[in-house]
């Protein structure tokens, strides 16, 4: 099974998935966004387009967007949750070892350059960000940032998150050219979840490259 297929086809998906599930649906979906969001292993799971789809399935009344919203939105805040505190115990370790066996270290790195540019408020910006959300938490514990202070934060950004996927896909999900060109709608939102990233990338990679040439 492909799983570009999977992420570019989720309509498909999901669809067999709550007729094979019914109500056992909302467990898969709760499993699902807590793993991407609590598992450092587990960055490549679609989050944003999960969402919108499970969002435009509930228009359709095939799901309670209502359900989907409390239960995903406590995916997301005990994920990030899990993922703080397995920083803080074994994230130290995970930086010593030059390469990880099921994750890449550059990828805390990156993380890592997030937060001295935003601070604690990138556990919150990163819920809109690929793999960053999954490493934030991680790399929040590893700095011992305050854990009632990451815990406000991870509720703000866990609960917005939500709200703006699944609630957009319940507003927009049933328009006609969104049906019609469903697997476009999902890439345009993989592509425009990417774009900060590719940006900060490529300002932090200028500003590396201008920095060795006055130095």
């Amino acid at each position: 099974m492909n799983p570009l297929d999977i992420i570019l086809h989720l309509d498909k998906y999901l669809d067999v998935l709550i007729q094979r599930f019914g109500l056992g649906t909302y467990a898969v979906l709760f499993l699902i966004v807590f793993s991407e969001t609590g598992l450092v292993v587990a960055p490549f799971l679609p989050g944003d387009s999960l969402l919108f789809a499970a969002g435009t399935f509930a228009s359709r009344g095939s799901l309670s967007v209502f359900v989907l919203w409390v239960v995903l939105s406590i995916a997301a805040i005990l994920g990030d949750t899990v993922n703080y505190w397995i920083g803080y115990h074994v994230g130290p370790k995970v930086f010593r070892q030059k390469k990880g066996l099921f994750f890449r270290k550059e990828y805390l790195e990156r993380t890592r350059i997030f937060y001295e540019k935003y601070g604690a408020k990138t556990v919150m910006i990163s819920r809109f960000l690929p793999i960053i959300r999954t490493f934030a938490p991680f790399v929040a514990g590893i700095g011992r940032m305050s854990y009632p202070r990451f815990f406000l934060y991870n509720i703000v950004g866990g609960i917005a998150w939500v709200t703006v996927f699944i609630w957009g896909g319940y507003w927009f999900g049933n328009i006609p050219f969104v049906q019609k060109n469903f697997s476009l709608v999902i890439l345009a939102i993989i592509i425009i979840s990417f774009l900060p990233l590719v940006w900060e990338y490529l300002t932090h990679h200028w500003h590396a490259k201008n920095y060795e040439r006055k130095h």
